[in-house]
């Protein structure tokens, strides 16, 4: 069996790009779209995603169910480490010093300040139902009822 990676990496990357969207998460493609994300006023949910399993079978799953709360973020918002490297690099700027860049992650802002960090190592190992419950934990904490 003869496999063309690019092909293989292009279909895994279109498809965790569509389901972020078909769960009402905006694509930050550029800088100037993180730029503009993060200079909302309100709650914005940052995901950082990847190709990574645990990014597949965790924090996506996570993603996807944790915004059905009472309380949740304003605004829905992702970038792909790995695929859109300079928006990456742009929202891990942007999230400050205190951040460790990892993937997959999220991220909670709030008036575009860094109120609630979870990282990979809080995502690898873990459970979706773990995740989701410390994202509505972060979303209890910071946002407000819908």
């Amino acid at each position: 069996m003869n496999m063309d990676y690019d092909l293989f990496m292009q279909e895994i990357t279109r498809t965790a790009r569509s389901e972020m969207e078909a769960a009402g998460y905006e694509q930050l493609r550029t800088p100037e779209d993180v730029e503009v994300a993060f200079a909302r006023q309100g709650t914005t949910l940052v995901m950082v995603n990847s190709v990574c399993g645990c990014a597949g079978g965790i924090a996506r799953p996570a993603a996807t169910n944790a915004v059905h709360y009472d309380k949740r973020p304003d605004h829905l918002v992702t970038v792909f480490a790995g695929q859109d490297k300079e928006a990456t690099a742009a929202a891990r700027y942007m999230f400050g010093e205190d951040h460790i860049p990892s993937s997959p992650s999220f991220v909670l802002l709030k008036d575009g300040k860094v109120v609630a960090d979870i990282g990979r190592h809080e995502i690898e190992g873990h459970d979706p139902m773990s995740v989701i419950t410390n994202l509505q934990a972060n979303f209890e904490e910071h946002c407000e009822e819908l």
